[in-house]
């Protein structure tokens, strides 16, 4: 039988229990072992079951998921839940194994999980689930001036990455989102998105033109570093 790991959701928000209850209940390599709704509970579930991954929320009433951190000498491993991205690099001081900004969408949950999964000892059962690859037909979030925005992948022309942000030009208009630009691929369908610099996220489908090294998107020239050319020449074939 495929072992099962125990999961603990640790969050004050219902309906984020709502929602990663739901997820963890169509992945059979998981299973819930509880649901607490603040810090104090954690502490008293855990000191008396065992858990292998905890989902937790970090802006908690009285103790935030960072104190119930710094109280466990060995944690299980750790997914953070939150709504705030400006605990993201605080967070791995924690050896956390992946940030999820709510509201959260399944495939980029099925990634966090594929992380992991792949943390876990050699000896461990490898049987596990496909690779999560984005719908191209759904639309994904992103959390612009502290609200969050909904995108269709269709929209999105091209992405460039500015330093903690990203612009993301779209058939509506562009926004100016807190992400990265790793995050960002990982939540667009690479069958129609590509990486073509370090700086520059494009689709496929919305490139009018290209050359030595550079594409064309609507009325704009975006450069193509050496790395990414021949991908990029092979795939617009």
């Amino acid at each position: 039988m495929t072992e099962k790991f125990r999961c603990l959701i640790v969050d004050d928000e219902s309906a984020a229990h709502y929602v990663l209850t739901s997820y963890i209940e169509r992945i059979e390599r998981l299973e819930l072992a509880g649901q607490c709704y603040n810090v104090l509970e954690a502490i008293n579930f855990l000191h008396q079951n065992p858990v292998d991954l905890l989902f937790l929320d970090i802006n908690m009433p009285e103790l935030s998921g960072f104190d119930l951190l710094k109280t466990l000498t060995n944690p299980p491993k750790v997914i953070i839940t939150t709504a705030y991205s400006e605990f993201a690099l605080e967070s791995y001081e924690y050896w956390v194994i992946d940030y999820l900004l709510k509201p959260i969408e399944f495939p980029r949950f099925l990634k966090a999980i594929d992380r992991f999964l792949i943390t876990l000892p050699a000896d461990s059962d490898p049987e596990a689930f496909p690779a999560a690859q984005p719908d191209p037909d759904l639309p994904f979030m992103v959390k612009v001036d502290g609200e969050q925005v909904r995108i269709h992948p269709d929209e999105l022309l091209y992405a460039q990455s500015l330093g903690n942000y990203v612009k993301l030009i779209t058939t509506r208009q562009t926004f100016l989102a807190t992400i990265t630009t790793t995050e960002l691929e990982h939540r667009l369908p690479p069958a129609h998105f590509m990486r073509i610099h370090k700086s520059y996220i494009v689709s496929l489908d919305k490139i009018t033109r290209s050359g030595n090294g550079f594409v064309i998107v609507g009325q704009t020239e975006l450069p193509v570093g050496i790395t990414y050319r021949r991908e990029l020449a092979e795939r617009l074939r």
